[in-house]
């Protein structure tokens, strides 16, 4: 397999992440491409990372169907629980996660562009966003195990992500068992070997 690859990506990470703990990761090439390149486009007509080529030669995107992909393989517990409550529930926490995600990717472009009121507004919308997900799965953090689900391994990225992208807006205060769920699973190996660099 071939993992089309940015090491800042967090849903490459994901990806990546999902990988180690199925046990699987040394099966997946990680392929670094420009998301410009005709190549990457050639593929996946989004033309984004991460995409997956498989063994017999299908291309996969994105991170969700990647992950349930890289699930069907291996002998490991698997990330996405049987159907029934549980699996609701860690696509419930995937998609807190993603959304994380989705609203501080652009937000961060936006910040590189001249601010009028439209751009802030927009700014401001997706903040909220992050932080009405954050008060959420402290309130659920709980429930939160040691990376065993998709959505787990998702929170996990999301936060890493906060942390890589906007230090200057921490996310722990206010936060207090989600930061200590938080720095138990970051040092896992799934998240340590991922971790972006520097």
């Amino acid at each position: 397999m071939k993992l089309a690859y940015s090491p800042n990506s967090p849903y490459v990470r994901k990806c990546v992440a999902a990988a180690i703990l199925r046990g699987i990761d040394a099966q997946v090439e990680l392929w670094t491409i420009g998301t410009t390149d005709p190549v990457l486009a050639a593929s996946n007509p989004l033309s984004k990372v991460p995409t997956l080529i498989t063994d017999d030669g299908m291309a996969l995107y994105d991170s969700p169907v990647i992950c349930e992909y890289l699930d069907s393989i291996g002998s490991a517990p698997p990330l996405f629980p049987a159907p029934g409550p549980a699996r609701w529930k860690a696509k419930q926490q995937e998609a807190v996660g993603d959304g994380i995600l989705d609203a501080t990717q652009p937000r961060r472009r936006e910040l590189a562009l001249p601010l009028d009121d439209g751009r802030r507004d927009y700014i401001a919308t997706q903040q909220a966003k992050v932080t009405r997900a954050l008060d959420a799965l402290e309130a659920d953090a709980g429930s939160l195990g040691l990376l065993t689900t998709i959505g787990e391994v998702t929170i996990a990225c999301a936060l890493g992500y906060l942390d890589f992208r906007y230090a200057n807006e921490p996310w722990r205060p206010g936060h207090p068992r989600l930061e200590a769920w938080y720095a138990k699973v970051a040092a896992l190996p799934a998240m340590a070997r991922t971790a972006p660099p520097a």
